[in-house]
Parts: structure tokens; C-alpha cells; sequence
């Protein structure tokens, strides 16, 4: 309804930036998405081809394909969080489901004996290549309270700025605090106006001194966290084999982000001598963006039991624009409520993003028409994310920071396929190393997967389930004065459903 009431002029925009590494990683990283029998193998196709997600990875493949095939495939997925937070525990469960694909490629023979080259192939697809769909809550008794994430951002603010004078509006003084001081100030008018915080001196209007009205002590703290939306790109792909032993592919890959975030944070306590008793401060983020990529790849027919592959993809360039919404309510046990709920939107000024390249090699080994075994080795340096903007933010200490915590990091893919008469069943492996340097914030992510398909001549339908897990550490607020985090055991598992036609 905000974005409504926006739109005919009653509220009031703020212009400002805040992001940070979590940022840059969550549009850099890529799941195992897409169609059944690629999920099925865990990806492992960059040497293979012949499927329409296999051109994810090496866009060779599509000139694999004996004919032109199309493909479209649906998932439901699964998420479990197992969270631990000091002396509290949670198991929280959610169901997603998703169009992971869909897509066609065009195969032309060259029937010239002379020609060097066979065959040609046109593919167009849309691919899901990021579910963002996630959700968890934390309960835990901690001894340090959220007043030290506003008392932070307030050291060295005049009480001046964050004093609504006469006449004056709560959302007209935050809006204004967004357009000319930024994020923090508007944090810290939040944690001024609920009493969280009070000035040392406040008859001074100069004052740049704080202090917290919560007492030491011990506090009962419930953190929920929920998350939709997904990464995409549509692709437009060339293909051509040559001498009948050497395939190559070229993407052109437009990408879009679209990503929503709430939080609401609790925190209460009985401890002597605190003014506030109960904060509770919700946190609301849209994200909207458009980028583009290329990718190059090879394969190479060694023999007909052996193939190498080889591709290259290009650092994706965003333009992303993120919306934020704040509501901030704290109760005391001797002066009651305090609620601040700006009616205004926060319009963070647009920036780019460029991720990191991505390079494969990859090797299959095929047992004629019984099966096959695949292998593909992918490196990404994560160090090399990057933020800047044409509205002249400045994203120079961000970057190093990206520098600093970041680092390169190897995926590994392993998928077997066997086949029975019009039967085939799959099975993979997948690792891939942890973006951080410190594997405490993020660890590895290890996965399995099955699958099973049956050829019915002109139509397939193959059906496949996997499962991956990983260990992350994280933060409340990242890049504050509340540095309190949940460790998270995260489970997934998805069945997938494809049904591809030769056209």
C-alpha cells in the first residue's frame, strides 16, 4: 500500500546508501538450477551438451543436440533452518515452488560432405539461476542489546539534527535526515525518538554525545528473518560444430534480480534501572535489478568415449534499485509506548554492481548408448565484486572491504548417468568452497542429487531430487554497533520436473 500511497504524492522519498558484502555476494552466487536431468547429474555437464541447461554452463552444448528440442521444467523445493542462538534453538520450515525453465533450440544440418562445418544451432531460454526463498527465527537470551546499534550511529550527530522542531513532522525531519545525511542519521533519529538513546547534554543543541536509557543486564531477544524472490536470465544462444569433432557456443545473457527482505527484531528485559523495557524494530527491503553477461565455450569429441570442454563467463554488470521501509515501537515500564513509523519510503540511489567472472573445464567419459560419467571444475574470485554509481556515491571503502573478505573459490560437479532401454537414472556430487575468507561466516556447501527419466520416442519426461546443506554464521544488522549473530545449519532439498520435446 506504501508504494500506492507514494505514487499520488503523499509520502516522501529519501535518497541514500547503504549496502554492504552480503550485498555483493547474494547477486554473485549461482545454485543448481534448471532442468531435471541437469539437476539430476548436480550440474555436471559443461563437457556433455545436449540439454537445455547444460548451455548455462558451456553454450557449446546446444550445438550437441541431434535435432531441435525444447524443454520446460518446475520445481518444488524445501528449507529447513536449524538455528542456534546463545542458549536457544529453532527448526523452521518452508516450501517454495518455482518455473525453473524453459526453452527451445534450433538445429540445422549442413548436409555438404566439403563443409567444415555440420551443423548450426539458435536457442533461445529463460533460466532461474537463484532462489532467494528463505525463513527463520532466533530466541535467545544475550547480554548485549540492540541500543548499542543506534548509540553507534548517533556518537557525533548534533542533537540538533535529530530534533523535530515545531511545525515539524517525524516523517518529514527522517526524510530529510535521508536526503542530506544519509542511513545512519535516520537510525540514529529512530533510536532518538523511541528513547532509546538520550544526549548527554539536552539543552545543548550542539551536543555529539549519547547514552542509552537501556540497562545492563540480561535480554530475551526473537529475531525473524523471511525472503522471496530470485535471480533470472534470458538467453540468446549460437552454436556451430566443426569438423564434426569440435563444438562451439556463444550467450548473450540479459539478467534481472527482483529480491524482498522483512526482519523484526524483539528485545525485552527486567533489568534494574532500564527506561525501556521492550524495543521491537521492523526492517522492510525491495530490490529490483538488470544486468547483462556473455559467455564463450568449447567442446572437444577427444574420441567417442572421450570429451573435454571448456567455457568462459563474463563478469555480470547490474543496475540495481533497492526501497526501504522502518518501523521502530519500545515500551517502558513507567511511561508506556513510543512508537516511530515514518510514512516515507527510502529510494536508495541506483548502483552498479559487477560480479565476478566465471571459468570451467570439464571432462566426460561415455560408454556408448549405456551411460556416462562427468566432471566439471569451476573458479570464481568473489575479490573481485565491485560497487560504483553514476550518482556519485562513493563505494571505495566497501570495495576494499570486499577485497579483504572475499577470496576466489573452486566449485566442484560430479554426475553419472546410466541407461536402460528407454530407462536412465542419474546420480551427482557437488562442493563448493566457501566465498569468505573466514569459512565461520559461510562454510562450504556440499549437495546430492537422483534422478530418473523415460524416453518416449518423441517426448521425455524426467523427474529429479536433490539435497545440500551449509553452515553460515549471520548478523542482525551487518556493519553496526549490534554485533550479535545466529548460527544457521541450512538444509535443502527440491524435486524437479521436466518435459522436453523434440520439435
Amino acid at each position: 500500500m506504501k508504494k500506492i500511497f507514494l505514487f499520488i504524492g503523499v509520502l516522501s522519498m529519501s535518497f541514500l546508501s547503504a549496502q554492504d558484502v552480503t550485498d555483493a555476494l547474494r547477486y554473485s552466487q549461482q545454485d543448481i538450477l534448471g532442468t531435471a536431468r541437469f539437476r539430476g547429474m548436480s550440474g555436471a555437464f559443461g563437457a556433455l551438451g545436449g540439454d537445455m541447461s547444460a548451455i548455462q554452463i558451456n553454450p557449446a552444448g546446444s550445438a550437441v543436440f541431434l535435432n531441435s528440442s525444447g524443454s520446460v521444467t518446475l520445481s518444488s523445493s524445501n528449507i529447513e533452518n536449524d538455528v542456534s542462538y546463545f542458549n536457544g534453538t529453532r527448526l523452521t520450515s518452508s516450501s517454495n515452488f518455482n518455473f525453473n525453465q524453459v526453452g527451445a533450440i534450433f538445429v540445422y544440418n549442413n548436409r555438404s560432405e566439403s563443409s567444415v562445418l555440420n551443423k548450426v544451432s539458435l536457442g533461445i531460454a529463460y533460466d532461474q539461476t537463484t532462489d532467494y526463498a528463505d525463513e527463520f527465527s532466533a530466541v535467545g537470551r544475550s547480554s548485549n542489546s540492540i541500543d548499542s546499534f543506534f548509540l553507534a550511529e548517533a556518537q557525533g550527530i548534533p542533537l540538533d539534527l535529530l530534533t523535530v522542531r515545531a511545525g515539524e513532522s517525524i516523517d518529514g525531519l527522517y526524510s530529510f535526515l535521508g536526503e542530506t545525511e544519509g542511513y545512519g542519521t535516520q537510525q540514529a533519529f529512530l533510536g532518538h525518538e523511541s528513547f532509546i538513546i538520550e544526549a548527554n547534554d539536552l539543552n545543548d543543541p550542539n551536543n555529539t554525545a549519547y547514552f542509552s536509557n537501556v540497562a545492563p543486564g540480561f535480554f530475551d531477544q526473537d529475531y525473524y528473518y523471511e525472503s522471496t524472490g530470485l535471480n533470472g536470465k534470458f538467453t540468446v544462444n549460437g552454436g556451430a560444430q566443426i569438423h564434426n569433432n569440435f563444438y562451439i557456443g556463444v550467450n548473450l545473457n540479459s539478467h534481472f534480480i527482483n529480491y524482498d527482505r522483512v526482519t523484526d527484531f524483539f528485545e525485552g528485559n527486567n533489568n534494574a534501572g532500564s527506561n525501556i523495557n521492550e524495543i521491537t524494530f521492523i526492517n522492510r527491503l525491495s530490490t529490483v535489478g538488470a544486468g547483462f553477461s556473455a559467455q564463450i565455450g568449447g567442446i572437444f569429441k577427444v574420441s567417442n568415449m572421450l570429451r573435454l570442454g571448456a567455457s568462459l563467463e563474463s563478469p555480470t554488470w547490474y543496475y540495481i534499485e533497492e526501497e526501504t521501509t522502518q518501523r521502530l515501537e519500545t515500551f517502558s515500564d513507567a511511561d508506556g509506548r513510543a512508537l516511530v513509523n515514518p510514512d516515507v519510503v527510502n529510494i536508495f540511489p541506483e548502483y552498479q554492481l559487477r560480479t565476478p567472472a566465471r571459468a570451467t573445464g570439464s571432462i566426460a567419459v561415455l560408454f556408448g548408448k549405456r551411460g556416462l560419467i562427468s566432471l566439471d571444475y569451476s573458479y570464481k574470485d568473489y575479490s573481485s565484486t565491485e560497487f560504483d554509481s553514476d550518482e556519485g556515491a562513493n563505494f571505495s571503502n566497501l570495495n576494499r572491504e570486499i577485497e579483504n573478505t572475499f577470496q576466489g573459490a573452486s566449485t566442484l560437479r560430479i554426475g553419472g548417468e546410466f541407461r536402460n532401454g528407454n530407462w536412465s537414472f542419474r546420480g551427482g556430487y557437488s562442493y563448493e568452497e566457501s566465498p569468505y575468507k573466514n569459512e565461520l561466516i559461510l562454510g562450504e556447501k556440499t549437495g546430492v542429487s537422483l534422478g530418473i527419466g523415460y524416453n518416449f520416442g518423441k517426448i521425455k519426461f524426467d523427474v529429479a531430487y536433490d539435497y545440500s546443506e551449509q553452515e553460515r554464521n549471520q548478523q542482525f544488522f551487518p556493519n553496526s554497533g549490534f554485533t550479535n549473530a545466529v548460527s544457521i545449519d541450512n538444509y535443502r532439498d527440491n524435486l524437479t520436473f521436466t518435459l522436453a520435446l523434440n520439435l
